[in-house]
């Protein structure tokens, strides 16, 4: 009995529009949304699933049509967006995740009094 939509996980717009909808859904005191996102997994599995069941040509069809990146990276070129702004975010970017990777592996574990802190019930 839960209301919920299944949503195209490759595109970033329609995701963010759908959460919006589940978001004012549940702050409205309607209770919980799903959400169910479609989206292509390029890989296996796991370490030992090759994904012998997909043809390289589709892996690549679908990367190139429907990767969410991709997608975003044609919208900017085609808002006139530069190359070397479109280099200088995706180094931004990869700032980032290395920060939090290596914040990740080499930070102490937070104390278990905090294990609760920003938990809501």
């Amino acid at each position: 009995g839960i209301p919920g939509e299944q949503v195209d996980g490759m595109d970033v717009r329609t995701v963010r529009e759908a959460a919006a909808r589940a978001i004012a859904h549940a702050r409205s005191g309607q209770g919980p949304y799903i959400l169910e996102m479609q989206t292509y997994r390029y890989r296996g599995h796991s370490m030992s699933d090759p994904a012998k069941y997909r043809t390289r040509e589709e892996v690549d069809k679908v990367r190139h049509d429907q990767d969410p990146i991709e997608q975003v990276r044609k919208r900017l070129l085609d808002a006139k967006v530069s190359e070397q702004d479109l280099k200088a975010i995706d180094a931004e970017v990869r700032d980032i995740v290395n920060e939090s990777a290596d914040f990740a592996q080499h930070d102490p574990e937070p104390d278990t009094s905090e294990l609760y802190t920003d938990i809501y019930r």
